[in-house]
């Protein structure tokens, strides 16, 4: 049987069996481990936008595996934050399923991988904050309401890179978010007449606090996050920093415009659209979040996850608004290509059910070489120092699952 779907697989075996080039990905209701490559989904090279008509060519590919024998294929994979570049999606030669979290049966790994590592800030912190000082500039003069200005960290091991033991370690800590990891590799001709993956060795992995749709028959939900404040290990201090975050007038106005947008895009979809006036909190191992859930119910039970997914993507927590003249500005102002950050992954299946989350707190991983990445809303009321602060907090993620949360300074 190619697709197996069973509640005796536990997550800790899944999480076990995953080897480097498979598919991961763990949220609150289920995990997959999608092992192998029946068919790529192919890039449409007369297109520019690769998300136009990406839900069609991606029914095309599930349609091609029911032929073939797949009784409930899935898509799995990752859609990167410019739309000009080529997706990685591909329905996996056999898919496995699991309820709910059993992550703290794991046998522990040590959380201390051992290795040292070389760092470099790209950009440098100073450099960094004369990109918000522009980002701020954009908005004061009228250009733009909110932009997402992100930073990466290159670190270089001395060992390589021991994958199976990060993603244990992301998913231990990370119980409540989406974990995931996503084989990167270039195309070949292969034996479904699309393509078949070959790897090329290098992985995006990460644990994602958000999710951006998910959808199960006719409902949906999506949960954006935008505001946040670091954790602090002294109860009383984290405790007041969560209520500062949730009365911040700065960060309740960030919040807002992206929850509108959200909202907004989803509504054509949807019967009905909760969406509740005020956020809420939540929290990660190492941040505050102020936070929403939106559910809905949907119009056409044709309306795939996907296509929910692709009329989200970018939203304003991790590009800004408007949406073309803040991607316009990030691609002025940063100086390195996001790749897959700040895109989305996840998975879909043959009836559009699926869950896409946004792809942050994540790494681009390659033998001993990791590019780690953090970004931070600016708006009217932000200073350089601050989003630095955030960009730096938002870093603990990965580098917490290295081991290397006391030892490195990456501000």
């Amino acid at each position: 049987m190619k697709h197996q779907s069973n509640s005796a697989v536990l997550e800790k075996q899944l999480l076990n069996d995953y080897q480097v080039g498979d598919f991961f990905f763990t949220s609150p209701k289920r995990t997959l481990l999608g092992k192998g490559s029946f068919a790529v989904v192919p890039s449409d090279k007369e297109k520019e936008n690769q998300l136009e008509c990406l839900a069609e060519r991606v029914l095309a590919a599930l349609e091609n595996a029911k032929e073939h024998g797949y009784s409930n294929p899935v898509v799995v994979g990752a859609v990167p934050f410019d739309y000009k570049k080529n997706v990685q999606l591909i329905v996996p030669e056999t898919i496995k399923l699991s309820t709910p979290s059993q992550f703290d049966s794991i046998n522990p790994l040590k959380s201390s991988m051992a290795s040292t590592y070389e760092i470099k800030s790209v950009p440098e912190p100073a450099q960094y904050k004369e990109g918000v000082e522009k980002g701020i500039h954009y908005i004061e003069t009228g250009h733009l309401s909110k932009i997402v200005l992100s930073r990466s960290l290159h670190l270089t091991s001395s060992t390589t890179v021991d994958i199976h033991q990060l993603l244990h370690n992301l998913a231990q800590h990370n119980t409540l978010g989406y974990t995931f990891a996503v084989d990167l590799p270039k195309n070949i001709s292969d034996k479904s007449g699309l393509n078949v993956s070959f790897s090329t060795g290098r992985t995006l992995i990460g644990a994602s606090p958000e999710l951006l749709v998910t959808k199960t028959g006719l409902h949906l939900m999506a949960n954006p996050l935008a505001g946040s404040r670091p954790r602090s290990e002294d109860p009383g201090e984290d405790q007041r920093l969560a209520a500062e975050l949730l009365s911040s007038t700065k960060d309740l106005h960030e919040h807002k415009v992206v929850v509108s947008a959200v909202a907004a895009a989803l509504r054509p979809y949807c019967l009905t659209l909760d969406v509740p006036e005020e956020p809420s909190l939540m929290h990660t191992e190492t941040m505050w979040h102020l936070s929403t859930v939106i559910k809905g119910e949907i119009k056409r039970p044709s309306t795939s996850s996907l296509e929910l997914a692709i009329a989200l993507h970018p939203t304003p927590a991790v590009c800004g608004s408007p949406t073309e003249l803040a991607r316009e500005a990030i691609g002025e102002i940063e100086p390195f290509d996001r790749g897959f950050f700040a895109g989305m992954v996840g998975w879909c299946d043959a009836n559009g059910d699926g869950e896409w989350a946004v792809t942050i707190r994540c790494a681009e991983v390659e033998a001993r070489s990791l590019r780690l990445f953090a970004g931070a809303g600016v708006v009217a009321e932000s200073t350089p120092e601050e989003e630095l602060t955030e960009t730096s907090a938002k870093f603990r993620t990965m580098l917490f699952a290295m081991g290397l949360s006391k030892d490195v300074v990456y501000k």
